[in-house]
């Protein structure tokens, strides 16, 4: 959490404001949905949200500098909760009791609010949404629990009546951009290929800029799809066989490759270089665009999605990419 607060959030200024209005008047809800997929800043923002309410001298932003703002900074804060579970996939019944029921009749310890910020909270089983919906439908009037989800449809419908629900969408990859060139000091091309990269999610955007993991299998698919045309099955079977190594990646990878795609077919329907991720590979993608015709281009890029699909249903992973390597070549 950055000590300029929302000032230094990218992006959700509808949220923003209606989370520091909130604040400001004193019309507090006692539930909060936050949405939006893995990296997009709910956590963040409700983190935020807690500092605010908190805070002892803020109105619209924490002022970071007090007791309890800096309690919050270092997550050291007795009347914010952050829910936690044991299982990876599960949040249980008796998590939620524990935490939560059972504790929240109890006072806040030196703050207005007592906060309880559950996050991932779609990996709460049934048993475990009916308990809190108790607490939910009947809190103490210090109480605020914010829900954080990446997938909301497996919540309930009552607990979901009950929030004010907040969704988070995807920041313009303009702004994304910039904060990747002002922050993380990004140079224009490489923050222009992790922005495009991150499809508006800032946590995605951060994680790309981080080190030099991104570029180098940004550099390494440009190297594959510059040569595929020209490699025999060998050397298809070694290619598949590196990526292999990290199998972790291949999901960038596979989006990597959508990019270059989508930037060849651009420009063989536009002739133009503005909207291109990968101008500086203008000559090979010129060079692609002109020997492949615009359906084998959408063949392309339905095989990468194709891909995608197999592998997260645990398709062998070999076979998935040779068969779409074949497909790229033979586009090309």
């Amino acid at each position: 959490m950055d000590e300029r607060g929302f000032d230094a959030v990218v992006g959700h200024k509808d949220i923003i404001e209606h989370l520091q209005n909130s604040a400001d008047s004193g019309k507090i809800s006692h539930a909060y949905l936050f949405t939006g997929e893995p990296g997009s800043g709910k956590k963040l923002l409700a983190t935020l949200f807690a500092t605010l309410l908190e805070c002892e001298k803020g109105r619209s932003n924490p002022c970071m500098k007090c007791p309890s703002c800096r309690k919050a900074l270092s997550q050291n804060h007795p009347d914010i909760i952050m829910v936690t579970h044991e299982k990876p996939n599960t949040i249980s019944v008796q998590e939620i009791r524990d935490q939560v029921v059972n504790t929240v009749d109890i006072k806040p310890y030196e703050s207005r609010y007592k906060i309880y910020i559950i996050d991932e909270a779609e990996k709460m089983n049934p048993q475990a949404q009916n308990a809190l919906l108790k607490t939910i439908e009947e809190p103490p009037a210090y109480a605020v629990i914010m829900l954080l989800a990446n997938s909301p449809d497996a919540l309930l419908a009552t607990i979901l009546s009950r929030c004010i629900r907040l969704n988070l969408k995807a920041v313009s990859d303009r702004k994304v951009r910039e904060y990747l060139m002002r922050e993380m000091h990004l140079p224009d091309y490489e923050a222009e290929v992790a922005a495009a990269f991150a499809q508006g999610n800032i946590g995605r955007a951060q994680e790309a800029a981080a080190g030099d993991a991104f570029a180098d299998m940004t550099g390494k698919t440009v190297e594959i799809v510059k040569g595929i045309h020209d490699m025999r099955i060998y050397e298809i079977v070694d290619t598949v066989k590196s990526l292999s190594e990290d199998k972790s990646r291949i999901d960038d990878f596979l989006d990597v490759l959508l990019m270059w795609f989508r930037d060849v077919l651009i420009y063989k329907a536009t002739r133009e270089t503005d909207g291109l991720v990968f101008r500086r590979e203008l000559a090979e993608i010129r060079r692609q665009a002109s020997v492949s015709s615009y359906e084998g281009l959408e063949e392309i890029l339905d095989a990468i999605e194709t891909a995608k699909v197999r592998l997260r249903a645990n398709v062998n992973f070999d076979l998935t990419l040779e068969l779409l390597f074949l497909t790229i070549a033979e586009n090309l």
